[in-house]
């Protein structure tokens, strides 16, 4: 619910003055989505999308850890997974969307 209100909000709000250029966003640093600009919000449910493609339970991951502000632990119990399965996922999950702003901003 709290990323689908971000994500509408956002989109209301999405200008290129905002900052409609390139995509910096870095899940490690613990940056809320409070603090993150309507363009970084975007950017994000958009690549979670995308990942959701080919990983669906990694997507709900980033989601429920970003968006939800959950610990591994909730994750795990959330997604009746173990909590290696969350770190792996976790992992990986970073890993891609990482891969994925990178490519995206010198495409």
């Amino acid at each position: 619910m709290m990323r689908r209100v971000l994500v509408d909000h956002a989109r209301r709000r999405k200008r290129v003055r905002h900052g409609g250029g390139g995509r910096t966003i870095e899940l490690d640093s613990g940056l809320a989505p409070a603090d993150m600009s309507e363009f970084e919000i975007l950017a994000l449910h958009e690549a979670i999308e995308k990942l959701a493609t080919l990983d669906e339970r990694q997507a709900k991951v980033v989601e429920l850890r970003f968006f939800g502000g959950m610990s591994v632990e909730e994750v795990a119990d959330a997604l009746g997974v173990s909590k290696r399965t969350v770190e792996g996922d976790w992992r990986h999950a970073k890993a891609w969307l990482r891969a994925e702003f990178t490519h995206e901003g010198t495409a």
